[in-house]
C-alpha cells in the first residue's frame, strides 16, 4: 500500500492500481485486475472481496469504517461520519471530521481530488470527471467542509493528449472561467480540443484558496500497466482513490 507523502500528521491518501497481490481471477479477461467496480459486471462475489481486502489493509491504521457511493457524474456531497447507510448513497463526494473512516471514490479516467485541512482533521474526497468539474463538484464539495481545506491530491486520470472533447465541453468551462482557455488545445479536426483535467481542477482550487495541489502527473489511458481506463477499453476496472485519518 503506497501512501501520498507531504500530507498532514495521521492523514493518509492513495489509490489503487491494476494490480494487487490478493486480487481474484476473473472469468472475464477485460476486468482482470483489482477491480472494485460493482457496476460494470464484474462477479459481486469478487468485487466484494477486493473491497473487504482494501478494509483488511487499512485496519492496521485503525480504520472500521468504509464508505462507497454510487456515482453519477453530479455534484451532490454527503458528509458521513459514525453512520453507516445501508442504502449506497448517491453522489460523487464524501467529507468525514470522523477518525478510522476511509471515503473512497471510483474512477478510470475521470480525476479522484482528495481535500483536506492543516490540521488533519477534516477531509474530502470527491470524483471529478469534465461534467463534475464544469458543474461544480468541487465547489460544492469544500461549501459541504466544516474547515477550510487547505491542500490537494489529484490521482490518475486521462491526460490532454490522449483526452479529446468537442467545443460544448470547453464552452462549458470557458463560459464560467475565461481563463481556462489555456487548458484547452486545439484538435486534428475542426470543432474538437484536447482538455487539461489536471489543469482545470488546480485552477478552480486555486481560485478557492487552495495552493498547496499535489499529483497530477499520471495517465490512465496510457500507463496501462497501472490504470484502468475507459476511453482505452470501454469494458474494464475501476480503482479506487481513498482517504482516511488515522
Amino acid at each position: 500500500m503506497q501512501f501520498v507523502q507531504g500530507l498532514p500528521q495521521g492523514v493518509f491518501v492513495g489509490q489503487t492500481r491494476v494490480h494487487h497481490e490478493k486480487t481474484l481471477n476473473s472469468e472475464q479477461p477485460e476486468l482482470a485486475g483489482f477491480n472494485v467496480a460493482l457496476h460494470v459486471n464484474d462477479q459481486a462475489h469478487r468485487v466484494q472481496q477486493h473491497r473487504m481486502t482494501l478494509l483488511e489493509d487499512f485496519a492496521e491504521f485503525g480504520v472500521n469504517k468504509i464508505t462507497w457511493m454510487t456515482q453519477t457524474h453530479s455534484t451532490i456531497c454527503h458528509t458521513v461520519n459514525d453512520q453507516i447507510t445501508f442504502d449506497a448513497l448517491v453522489g460523487d463526494g464524501l467529507v468525514t471530521q470522523a477518525k478510522s473512516h476511509a471515503l473512497m471514490m471510483m474512477t478510470a479516467d475521470c480525476l479522484p481530488v482528495v481535500l483536506g485541512n492543516a490540521e488533519g482533521s477534516e477531509v474530502a474526497n470527491l470524483h471529478a470527471g469534465w461534467r463534475g468539474l464544469a458543474n461544480g463538484i468541487v465547489e460544492n464539495t469544500i461549501a459541504t467542509m466544516q474547515t477550510k481545506p487547505t491542500w490537494a491530491w489529484l490521482g490518475a486520470a486521462i491526460s490532454q493528449p490522449c483526452f479529446e472533447i468537442g467545443a460544448e465541453v470547453k464552452d462549458a468551462f470557458c463560459s464560467k472561467y475565461p481563463t481556462l482557455e489555456s487548458a484547452f488545445l486545439a484538435g486534428k479536426v475542426a470543432g474538437k480540443f484536447y482538455a487539461d483535467l489536471y489543469a482545470i481542477a488546480r485552477y478552480i482550487l486555486n481560485q478557492h484558496g487552495i495552493e498547496t495541489v499535489l499529483g497530477g502527473n499520471q495517465c490512465s489511458y496510457t500507463q496501462a500497466d497501472e490504470y484502468f481506463s475507459y476511453r482505452r477499453e470501454a469494458k474494464t476496472g475501476r480503482m479506487t482513490t481513498f482517504v482516511f485519518i488515522r
